[in-house]
């Protein structure tokens, strides 16, 4: 079963399926150390890693496991990054939400409008009944976009991954539709 990757706005995004010409602002994303300090892979040093990726959120379309969107800002068309759901399951009613935004766009609200735009279409169109996220516990950032769309930290797993050579730990979130609000979005932060 095929899942049709959407097409989303917010009030300052456009979030749309990847193209080819998302290869090079995806490759400078992945590719900085900063931006991947707390992921549980190490940044990309070639740029075919970026056209496998998009390679793959076309698969994930395909084969009807999950949908990754490119973000891009309304007001000039710059990509600032992806969000997606990812190990969809549609006899369970689960996905797991992840995002990924340059750091030159950090603080200004663009994670939390993009990822509570991607839950707005996985609880209305795909009739989710649970959505997890997963955060480094050094990443407090990811963590409080999380809890102001709602989510809630339901537990830690202890030394889950290795990040830069440095064994971490990883909060676990959740968040149910019965207690998700699509109209509680957050204010912008204003800088």
């Amino acid at each position: 079963m095929t899942l049709a990757t959407p097409v989303l706005h917010t009030a300052r995004l456009r979030l749309r399926p990847f193209t080819a010409v998302d290869a090079d602002p995806l490759f400078a994303l992945h590719s900085s150390p900063h931006v991947m300090r707390y992921w549980d892979s190490a940044p990309w040093n070639e740029r075919a890693r970026a056209e496998l990726f998009i390679a793959r959120c076309g698969k994930m379309a395909d084969e009807g496991t999950g949908a990754r969107v490119a973000i891009d800002r309304s007001s000039d068309g710059s990509f600032v990054g992806w969000c997606g759901l990812s190990d969809w399951n549609p006899d369970y009613r689960s996905a797991s939400l992840g995002y990924c935004l340059d750091a030159t766009t950090w603080g200004h609200g663009y994670a939390t409008e993009a990822a509570h735009a991607v839950l707005r279409w996985a609880f209305d169109t795909l009739d989710l009944n649970r959505v997890q996220a997963e955060a480094d516990t050094r990443n407090g950032a990811s963590a409080r976009v999380l809890e102001k769309i709602g989510f809630v930290r339901e537990g830690t797993l202890r030394e889950e991954c290795v990040v830069n050579g440095e064994v971490s730990d990883t909060w676990v979130y959740g968040l149910i539709r019965r207690e998700w609000r699509p109209t509680a979005l957050p204010a912008p932060a204003r800088h």
